[in-house]
């Protein structure tokens, strides 16, 4: 009686198994868009750094590798109208080394592309110091797990914004911490980040960025989106948008955002508690 059961099982599943067919699925293509990455960096205390600016196209889904735009006039004006431009150095990446930034000033992207003028602006302030820096395990949420903590102080005036970055060797993306001084202005706070990779020898690579509250506030949107699990039924995410404008065509908008901040930096290995 069992072996009559192996055998009716089998048949059915050869059955079934022959019944499959190859479904092809066709997905609707998205009109392609810019994707626009314009974030101007300088190490604390420097006014001078290469800057990097990287223009793409979005690509179907199927498509792997990004789609580089070629032929792009960018330059940089300041409040003044002095200009810094922008070399193509390879396919979709244009650098400059001429960059002198300057505090409390108002900085203007202009990128002409196909035909399109891309216009938009940042202010630059100057950055703040991270403190010190301190490790620990098991005091966190994970009581099994490495523990970094970056400790710095808002300088109390005006309406400040910050951006932490980690960099590890195990993550494909740096970790970002977002946070404004409404509840710590005037005080020292701290970020901290673990994870269950980070093991004893690991080096951690720590940014501190000020930011505008423009950049802030998008970076605030995207990573909800990105945090966002979702369901079958939940609505689709809506697109976030930066402050790159498309003043040619005003219904076309573009992918990506036009920063500038300072940012101080502190590398630390993992030890052995």
């Amino acid at each position: 009686m069992r072996k009559i059961k192996y055998i009716l099982l089998a048949t059915l599943f050869i059955f079934f198994q022959s019944c499959l067919d190859v479904i092809e699925v066709e997905l609707e293509e998205a009109t392609p868009r810019l994707v626009i990455d314009a974030t101007l960096l300088n190490p604390l205390g420097q006014s001078s750094n290469e800057q990097v600016i990287k223009i793409s196209r979005t690509r179907n889904f199927f498509e792997n590798e990004p789609i580089p735009v070629e032929g792009a006039n960018i330059r940089v004006l300041d409040e003044e109208g002095t200009q810094v431009v922008f070399q193509e150095v390879n396919p979709g990446e244009y650098v400059t080394n001429n960059f002198f930034a300057t505090y409390n000033t108002t900085y203007f992207l202009e990128i002409e592309v196909e035909g399109q003028l891309y216009t938009a602006e940042e202010r630059y302030t100057e950055g703040s110091e991270i403190d010190e820096v301190l490790q620990s395990f098991g005091t966190g949420f994970s009581d099994d797990q490495f523990e970094v903590r970056a400790f710095f102080t808002d300088d109390g005036t005006g309406d400040n914004f910050y951006l932490f970055k980690f960099f590890t060797d195990f993550l494909a993306f740096p970790n970002f911490t977002i946070l404004d001084d409404e509840f710590i202005s005037g005080n020292t706070n701290s970020v901290t980040f673990s994870d269950e990779d980070l093991v004893e020898g690991e080096s951690v690579q720590i940014q501190l960025h000020k930011i505008s509250r423009g950049y802030y506030n998008y970076l605030q949107r995207l990573l909800a989106q990105v945090g966002a699990a979702g369901g079958p039924f939940q609505a689709q995410p809506s697109t976030v948008r930066g402050n790159i404008v498309n003043e040619t065509n005003a219904d076309d908008f573009v992918f990506g955002y036009f920063s500038i901040s300072e940012f101080d930096e502190v590398i630390v290995t993992i030890e052995d508690q």
